[in-house]
């Protein structure tokens, strides 16, 4: 049987999905690679990846996209993983080093500065070591874990989800499971309850994953920052997201979700 190719991000914030699906009897049916959200974005625009947990931002690339589950990556106010890390104030900031991990944090930043913050300042593209060139009125936005490592080296930091949260009222997603194939409803009842199993799992896997940093309470980021439960108001927010952006619509976006599979599986991490 021909494996599905599976890409995933590896950041803190999925291990629980990831530990889901390694503990499941999935490991015979797919390929699973681990890479940076643009790389899984490319990926899945190239039709090198049949399924992805990738940036949302992406999704308007891909023709008849489906999100197919009732998990992503999420937060309902701040984040603390994708950040403005600036050494001046925000009405002082007048360019932007833009983190080329991201696509969907890319985005939102600059709706942010139009929409909520009113600002227009310059947008810079971003390789390589561009967190060591923010300085004076230049900021950037870093998202992943080495926005966790950065958190006590600049005196301002603007959280994107709070932002958002302050903005719309609602939560943000920034990656969902996406394909644009049309996958075996048998394949995709199972691998939500891995996802959700994993998730289910938080408590047991804080014991497992290393700490970013002495002062980082993994508790606390599970808990507080991040929502993996793609609900109503999430999709709610994803299709408000979009509509900013001046895309879409899409109209079998969520037409392949497991939805009936897990719902309760994943208990008090359902945000």
């Amino acid at each position: 049987m021909k494996k599905l190719k599976v890409t995933a991000v590896s950041y803190l914030n999925t291990k629980p999905l990831l530990y889901g699906i390694l503990k499941s009897q999935l490991e015979a049916e797919i390929d699973l690679q681990l890479n940076i959200p643009s790389t899984c974005a490319a990926l899945m625009i190239s039709g090198e990846a049949d399924l992805a947990l990738m940036p949302v931002a992406a999704i308007p690339s891909l023709t008849d996209p489906r999100i197919i589950s009732d998990y992503g990556i999420g937060c309902d106010g701040p984040v603390r993983t994708v950040c403005l890390y600036s050494h001046v104030p925000l009405q002082s900031i007048e360019s932007v080093f833009l983190d080329f991990h991201s696509r969907t944090s890319v985005q939102l930043v600059q709706l942010l500065f139009k929409h909520h913050w009113k600002r227009n300042i310059q947008f810079i593209p971003a390789t390589t070591g561009f967190e060591n060139e923010i300085s004076g009125t230049t900021a950037g936005l870093i998202i992943g874990d080495r926005a966790i490592e950065l958190e006590t080296q600049f005196p301002y930091i603007y959280d994107l989800g709070q932002a958002w949260k302050e903005f719309t009222g609602l939560p943000f997603v920034f990656a969902a499971w996406v394909t644009t194939r049309q996958l075996d409803r048998n394949f995709l009842h199972r691998f939500n309850e891995a996802l959700a199993l994993g998730i289910q799992h938080i408590p047991e896997l804080m014991y497992l994953l290393p700490t970013p940093h002495s002062g980082f309470n993994l508790r606390e980021y599970f808990d507080r920052y991040i929502s993996y439960d793609l609900n109503e108001k999430s999709k709610m927010a994803l299709l408000h997201f979009f509509d900013l952006l001046g895309v879409g619509p899409f109209p079998h976006l969520f037409d392949m979700q497991a939805s009936e599979s897990s719902t309760n599986w994943a208990g008090k991490y359902h945000r």
